[in-house]
């Protein structure tokens, strides 16, 4: 099969299209058809989620036709349709475990569930079990144009929160408004401290999403209320080192966490799609919600949909067709 590799340099990623053998199912594990896979940013940028070293099979999210299943897997069959967390997703065929996997709702096409993965998941653990988010709070999105920034939006109006979202364009604030988002708020390194504090009445946000990275922490920290809560899951600043006001987060009992599947075991991140899968994926099936679509590349395309990636022209997923 055709399977696309991946090498990470000190300053860059390449991308390599080879032959390779289709891969057998082992236990637990599910082999699909791939129709179509979601690029994340984390995969390319170099530093980010590589560390040099030998390339890699890449690709981590796809949606396909099962077409095999090893032992012990009773939930998918030959046939049907599934989508996830995906191993070497770039490829004609894909392997699923059993954990990562979800039933692809019939009524999206192959890009939409390919779409609906990664980035719906992290806002999920981000909003759902991290942020615990409820109808009627506040929440901040930084950097809200991207696939997880857009995802959050979309699942912070499914909960019935009130939804602040920055981004450096003026054309992509008024796509998410269409979306249903509250506020936007053109800015790109910050400088939205005196706007939140305006709509929130003087109260502050009960959820951030810091999606930009260091160069806004401080100011995400101002803008917190009383028992907020506050979600890294990117850096796309590339500034990881930032101030931490420590009085705002003893007097205010603040709460920060992470967000990353570096360090998750197996079992853990399974837990987490089934919540996905019980909380939020009826509304996708439904068709209340449906994962935003920027562009679709041709497979034999993925370069050229990194390198769109990389210019930050998108609003939402990239996929790539197989």
């Amino acid at each position: 099969m055709k399977s696309w590799f991946i090498a990470s340099g000190k300053d860059s990623t390449t991308l390599d299209l080879r032959e390779v053998p289709v891969p057998e199912p082992k236990a637990g594990e599910i082999i699909a058809r791939v129709k179509a896979a979601g690029l994340n940013r984390g995969e390319f940028i170099a530093g980010h989620g590589l560390s040099g070293g030998a390339a890699k099979s890449a690709g981590i999210e796809a949606a396909g036709e099962v077409v095999k299943v090893g032992e012990g897997v009773r939930e998918f069959k030959p046939g049907d349709r599934v989508m996830g967390r995906a191993f070497h997703a770039y490829s004609e065929f894909a392997m699923f475990r059993i954990g990562d996997a979800m039933p692809a709702p019939a009524k999206l096409s192959w890009e939409e569930a390919a779409g609906a993965s990664i980035a719906y998941l992290t806002a999920y653990d981000m909003l759902w079990p991290g942020g615990q988010l409820k109808a009627g709070e506040w929440l901040l999105v930084a950097g809200a144009s991207a696939g997880v920034g857009v995802a959050s939006v979309q699942l912070g109006k499914l909960v019935g929160a009130k939804v602040i979202g920055t981004s450096g364009s003026a054309e992509k604030l008024k796509k998410l408004a269409a979306l249903g988002m509250d506020l936007g708020l053109q800015n790109r390194n910050g400088g939205f401290e005196k706007a939140i504090m305006e709509a929130t009445g003087g109260k502050g946000v009960d959820l951030v999403v810091n999606n930009v990275g260091g160069t806004v922490f401080a100011e995400c920290i101002r803008v917190m209320a009383y028992r907020g809560r506050l979600a890294t899951v990117g850096y796309v600043d590339g500034v990881v080192k930032a101030e931490l006001d420590i009085l705002a987060l003893h007097s205010k009992r603040l709460h920060l966490f992470g967000v990353s599947n570096k360090m998750r075991s197996a079992a853990e991140v399974a837990e987490g799609v089934r919540g996905f899968t019980r909380d939020v994926l009826p509304a996708i099936a439904g068709g209340h919600l449906r994962p935003v679509i920027d562009k679709v590349f041709s497979f034999d395309d993925l370069p050229q949909a990194k390198a769109y990636m990389e210019s930050n022209a998108h609003l939402g997923k990239i996929v790539i067709r197989t």
